[in-house]
Parts: structure tokens; C-alpha cells; sequence
């Protein structure tokens, strides 16, 4: 909880904030992991190989809660990713396996760098990268970036609130659960109640450890397969 303190009329008023504002934008470089890499949306390198990753969701339930139906020609999906590079907030990153492939894609968004605030959204997992180390560690690399190496205070993931894949990934993550702004806004002809959740900066050396522990080779059978999970080392 955060700390307060009294002014001269013995009014509660907040914590001290130290840094300078505003926070710099997040830049378009490459965030390198072990398992993957997160780089900036290019529509000429990245298409063909994202095009073909999503086409894996064979029925289309991927992209239920996104913006867009299921864009189901390669050409469309081309036109989209040059909107989508042109775009400065969201900014895009496509996410590469270990052997470069695309397999998904991740944004910062509602950048605000006057209150030291970045949202991430508009992702979208293919089958290629669900349930694998590479999508927990995406995650973990576009926190780092916005906490350690931008110095954020707050770090926002929002989702449709019947998207109950999407709080639960959330909440593994170490995002705390904020509360439902109802009605907050409709797509696709039908209603959306947001659910909010987020982490702060004074919470982030905890996360970062777990997830550290979490990706450390040592985590992983031969298989593959994770020895603990990241919610049982941030429990720690």
C-alpha cells in the first residue's frame, strides 16, 4: 500500500515521486531473450510468418475478443500490418521464436509518459506460442523494458471481462486485479466491461525475480516441461 503523509493542515496527502517526467517513449529496438525476441512490427519482414502462425487457430476463437474479425486473406492481413507499423500508439512489437519465426504480437499502449503510465494490449498469441516459455517471457521482456530500462511507475493490462483466458494470464503474470469499469466501451456491436489490472514499480524487483527464476534453464525438464510454476516462485 502506499505510504502517505500529512501536510500542515494535517490533510493525508501522497508519497513523494522522484525521477523526472516526462518518462521517455519507448523506443523501437529489439528485446532479446532466451526463448524469443520482441522487436518492432515490420509489415514486409514479419507478414507471410504471421499470417501463417494465426491461420493455426483453425476456427478463429483467438480472436474473439480483439477488435477485428478473423482476417482471412493474406493481402487483408498485409494491409493491416502497414497500418499497424505506421502506428505510433499502440506501438506494435511482433514476437520471433528462437529461430526467428513470428508467432505473435504485443503493444504498448495509452503511453502516457507525463504520469510515467504504459499500458500493454493488442496481443495476440498464436497457437505457435501459447502455453509455451516463449509467451511468458515476451511478457517478462516488455516489462523490463518499461520498468528498468524507462522507469515506468505503472504498468496496465485491461481486458474484455468475460475474457477469462486473458485475466487469468493476468493474474499468473503478477498483475493485481483493480476492478471492472462496466460499460466501458462496445466493439463488434456488443458491450464491453473492462476488467483492469496492474503492476507498480515498487512491485516490480519481486516479479522480476520470479520471472528470472521461472526462465532459468534449470526450471525445465527435458522435455520442456516447467519443474515450478511462475506464481509458486513469486510466492517466494
Amino acid at each position: 500500500m502506499t505510504d502517505h503523509r500529512t501536510n500542515a493542515f494535517g490533510q493525508p496527502i501522497g508519497a513523494l515521486v522522484s525521477g523526472e517526467f516526462p518518462r521517455p517513449m519507448p523506443p523501437r529496438t529489439d528485446m532479446q531473450g532466451r526463448f524469443c525476441s520482441v522487436v518492432p512490427l515490420d509489415a514486409k519482414q514479419h507478414t507471410s510468418g504471421l499470417y501463417r502462425a494465426f491461420a493455426q487457430d483453425e476456427d478463429g476463437r483467438n480472436w474473439t475478443y480483439l477488435p477485428e474479425e478473423p482476417i482471412t486473406s493474406e493481402p487483408a492481413f498485409s494491409d493491416w500490418m502497414e497500418q499497424a507499423e505506421r502506428s505510433a500508439d499502440p506501438m506494435f512489437h511482433t514476437i520471433l521464436d528462437a529461430t526467428g519465426t513470428p508467432v505473435g504480437h504485443a503493444t504498448y499502449l495509452r503511453i502516457n509518459p507525463d504520469a510515467g503510465v504504459i499500458e500493454v494490449g493488442y496481443i495476440h498469441f498464436s497457437p505457435l506460442m501459447q502455453r509455451t516459455p516463449v509467451a511468458t517471457e515476451a511478457m517478462y521482456l516488455m516489462m523490463r523494458r518499461v520498468f528498468d530500462e524507462l522507469g515506468y511507475r505503472r504498468y496496465e493490462w485491461k481486458c474484455d471481462a468475460l475474457n477469462a483466458p486473458s485475466r487469468s494470464a493476468a493474474e499468473r503474470l503478477g498483475f493485481t486485479f483493480e476492478g471492472i469499469f462496466r460499460q466501458a466501451t462496445h466493439y463488434k456491436g456488443r458491450n464491453r466491461d473492462t476488467a483492469w489490472y496492474s503492476i507498480l514499480d515498487s512491485e516490480w524487483p519481486r516479479i522480476r525475480s520470479a520471472f528470472e527464476a521461472w526462465l532459468t534453464p534449470e526450471n525445465f525438464d527435458q522435455t520442456g516441461q516447467q519443474r515450478q510454476s511462475l506464481q509458486a516462485r513469486a510466492s517466494r
